[in-house]
């Protein structure tokens, strides 16, 4: 597994993204509306930045921002075998929030599993 990316809640997605591009020089990598969101991948190199915009106040990332304000939602890695991850954690008594894999951004398959038992952080594990 390597590092993918890191998932931000924010209001404005576009805005933060033109933001990121004048102060680090980081350039929009994908761009798309999904699952009532506007997701922007920023390109940083070795992973992303993923930008989560909610498209109305009754999803996931909007009751977040209600609760929490912008900021980094979940981190995810990347694995070549995602049910073989999968396996892994449950041997490990590891609660899921996905028991099997769904569809993601970018055609990707994801599942998060529960920031109960991963110190406190929403993982989210991506298979390309």
């Amino acid at each position: 597994m390597h590092f993918d990316h890191a998932g931000i809640a924010v209001d404005d997605a576009q805005n933060l993204a033109e933001l990121y591009g004048e102060l680090f020089g980081l350039e929009v990598a994908h761009e798309e509306e999904f699952d009532g969101l506007r997701v922007v991948f920023l390109d940083c190199g070795d992973g992303y930045f993923e930008l989560l915009e909610p498209l109305s106040d009754d999803g996931t990332i909007a009751r977040y921002l209600e609760t929490n304000g912008a900021g980094i939602h979940h981190l995810a890695l990347a694995t070549d075998d995602i049910q073989g991850a999968l396996e892994t954690v449950r041997d490990r008594n590891v609660a899921l929030v996905d028991e099997e894999p769904r569809p993601g951004a970018w055609g990707h398959s994801v599942a998060f599993l529960h920031p109960k038992d991963t110190g406190g952080i929403l993982v989210e594990l991506v298979e390309h």
